[in-house]
């Protein structure tokens, strides 16, 4: 079957058209029409995501981008709509669900409510090619990282998951973007670290690795955060009414940034992957796979990709194309809920889980 999926969740807008077969065991997809709008360069300004002005841009780009993908030519090949209900940002959600419920009433079209959190978690499966069925990856550890969430999973299958651990504050994605601006570099915050810290020393400055001696499974990322505030400010070698005034403003540089970008990027990945792998050796996985949006980074892949190796595991990620937010892997977050007969209502849940 044939699905158009919509995704609107945060600031990407996204339509995808994608061909879904097979079981729970082992589906198949494959990307025949896949575009999105990035607004970064209007959040830019702000240092963040600003939700009304999200909903202004998705309207503005949903009717331009079912164009681009087709428009109504596409009625007599879609067996189906997807739509992501949540989680994410409810002004947002709405533009997607009020554009896609009235497609498809248009159309005469089933619609289907997807998790973003589950297109993520499934988003590997769009380009998987092995010829074993996508049921030897079982058991599995995941791990989701995102702007919003970070959240382990033990997976028995691609339905039956519980939940070890996820961050206990602020996500990695968020972290990287609140330490970006403190580095003042610009929004997205993860790509902008990842660049300065290929050129710098990831052991210069022994940045602390919260909870990664933890029994468990959980995350913690503002301590860390805090680290690189008084680092900064000690750099200055001001009091905090001084480095207050003066940070932010012209002329004002970091010290060694690419180092100190280096050696944060180095302590937020580090309890990921050892979380990660010590699971996958507790709850004796087969594999590892790793989703999201921080994802797409370099050091967190190759270094998973490593730990993996070492402890004879198969890894899976998704190409840097399928970790930021799209449709397509909401298509395949909505074949697996056709699949599985699950409904999820076809409203905003800005606060949905897995």
């Amino acid at each position: 079957m044939k699905l158009l999926a919509v995704e609107t969740s945060c600031d990407e807008t996204a339509l995808a058209l994608v061909s879904c077969e097979g079981t729970l065991e082992n589906p198949r997809f494959k990307v025949i029409k896949s575009v999105v709008a990035s607004q970064v360069p209007l959040h830019r300004q702000f240092g963040g995501v600003v939700p009304g002005l999200a909903k202004r841009e998705h309207l503005k780009n949903l009717p331009a981008l079912f164009e681009k993908i087709g428009g109504d030519s596409l009625e007599k090949e879609t067996d189906a709509l997807v739509v992501t209900v949540g989680p994410g940002l409810e002004p947002a959600l709405w533009t997607g669900i009020v554009f896609a419920k009235n497609l498809a009433k248009r159309w005469g079209k089933p619609l289907v409510g997807a998790s973003h959190l589950q297109g993520h978690l499934y988003s590997f499966l769009l380009e998987w090619k092995d010829k074993k069925s996508v049921a030897d990856i079982f058991p599995n550890v995941s791990l989701i990282v995102s702007g919003g969430h970070t959240i382990l999973l033990s997976l028995q299958s691609l339905v039956k998951y519980k939940k070890l651990g996820e961050t206990r504050d602020d996500a990695a994605g968020e972290a990287f973007d609140k330490a970006a601006r403190l580095l003042r570099l610009p929004y997205p915050g993860g790509p902008e670290i990842e660049k300065a810290a290929k050129k710098g020393d990831p052991r210069a400055i022994a940045f602390p690795r919260p909870m990664i001696r933890d029994k468990n499974y959980d995350f913690s990322f503002s301590g860390l955060k805090t680290s690189l505030l008084y680092y900064i400010k000690q750099s200055f070698k001001a009091d905090w009414k001084e480095f207050n005034k003066n940070y932010g403003g012209d002329g004002v540089e970091i010290k060694n940034l690419e180092d100190v970008a280096a050696s944060f990027e180095q302590a937020l990945i580090d309890p990921l992957v050892y979380k990660t792998a010590k699971a996958a050796g507790e709850f004796g996985a087969k594999s590892i796979s790793v989703s999201g949006g921080v994802a797409a980074n370099d050091l967190l892949r190759e270094s998973l990709r490593k730990e993996a190796k070492k402890i004879r595991v198969d890894f899976f990620a998704p190409s840097p194309k399928w970790n930021t937010d799209n449709a397509a892997m909401i298509a395949v977050a909505g074949y697996v809920n056709l699949l599985k007969k699950r409904r999820l209502k076809i409203e905003a849940q800005p606060n949905l889980g897995l």
